[in-house]
């Protein structure tokens, strides 16, 4: 059995669409690895803030005494 030509023309367009499928789905898989990392940084960065703003030794509230002596 003999391919026609439109036979061949749809094969062709299903091998490109197959390909760009792939494409798309490999960059979907990496835009959300960095997306998971970008959020596990922004959770680390507000974890370390809160933390320190809530800490019970931030340190002399008041600037400390000048020295005395001559």
């Amino acid at each position: 059995m003999r391919l026609s030509v439109i036979q061949v023309i749809a094969a062709l367009f299903a091998a490109v669409c197959l390909v760009i499928a792939f494409i798309a789905a490999g960059v979907a898989v990496v835009s959300g690895v960095f997306m998971l990392l970008a959020v596990t940084a922004l959770g680390f960065i507000a974890w370390t803030a809160l933390r320190r703003a809530f800490s019970k030794d931030r340190g002399p509230s008041s600037p400390p005494a000048p020295p005395s002596g001559p």
